[in-house]
């Protein structure tokens, strides 16, 4: 167990961020999972900029990576257009 008092305040800030970065994270993937379960292309247009916003501000603050920011916008982007 850690002996410093900045070494027990570390461990519990760590601990909120960790909770916090979770729930962003899972937030993400489920709204990702429900855009991808859309079948209708105008719905999915009028989505997208939310969800790429929203993917965007998540590797701003190093939750996600940003390479997989950018895969995960290619791939909703390309699953928009190839809606009939």
């Amino acid at each position: 167990m850690a002996n410093h008092k900045s070494s027990l305040k570390r461990i519990r800030a760590n601990e909120t961020r960790r909770i916090r970065n979770r729930y962003y994270a899972k937030t993400m993937r489920n709204a990702v999972r429900k855009f991808r379960a859309l079948d209708n292309k105008a719905e999915a247009s009028e989505k997208l900029p939310g969800l790429i916003s929203m993917i965007d501000k998540l590797a701003k603050k190093t939750i996600i990576h940003k390479n997989k920011a950018g895969n995960l916008k290619s791939k909703l982007t390309r699953l928009v257009n190839k809606m009939a």
